[in-house]
């Protein structure tokens, strides 16, 4: 391979590498700054994206998996084995399966159970207490790091690979150096 191809394939991998370097910025803050604007997880497409903390629903729905659920208007029409969010209290949302609809004078309520779980629910759930539904997408793990983006020290992700390209501008800029000063001293010699 010639000198001249190499410099070629050295170029185009630097502006690669950089190129996704400023992706992940880019992504990392808009995660960041998601999480921090809606107080809660990131909303893409009218999907929002909700961290499971507990391992009721495994095997299908791991701890610290992300999920996509779907807003819900009308809670009146669900069924049973449909998967749902609903406030357990004005502060903890919990994702679990319907196992009974239960009709009466005052409303419908869901008798809902965590797959992982013994027994049911102690409570049944009203119907204006569901907030959305389960779109069946789930990415294991990923739920740890929007955690940690919705927390204190979220801003840090915004460090991380803002330092990689500060690090990487560096070692490029030393290179292009090293490369001027080897044609000085070529010319000197000549």
């Amino acid at each position: 391979m010639s000198r001249q191809t190499k410099k070629k394939i050295g170029r185009w991998l630097n502006s690669l590498s950089t190129g996704i370097l400023f992706a992940v910025l880019i992504a990392f803050m808009l995660v960041v700054i998601s999480a921090k604007a809606s107080g809660g997880e990131p909303q893409v497409f009218g999907y929002q994206f909700k961290t499971v903390l507990s391992g009721s629903m495994e095997p299908d729905i791991k701890t610290g998996s992300l999920i996509a659920v779907e807003s819900i208007k009308d809670a009146n029409g669900l069924t049973k084995g449909d998967v749902i969010t609903f406030k357990k209290d004005e502060n903890m949302l919990v994702t679990h399966r319907i196992i009974e609809v239960v009709k009466n004078e005052s409303g419908v309520s869901y008798r809902t159970k965590g797959d992982n779980n013994d027994g049911p629910d102690l409570k049944p759930v009203p119907s204006e207490n569901v907030v959305a539904t389960y779109t069946g997408f789930t990415i294991p793990y990923v739920g740890y790091f929007i955690n940690f983006a919705q927390s204190k020290n979220g801003a840090l992700l915004l460090l991380i690979p803002g330092f990689l390209l500060l690090c990487y501008s560096g070692i490029t800029i030393w290179r292009a150096l090293k490369e001027i000063d080897s044609k000085s001293s070529n010319k000197m010699e000549a």
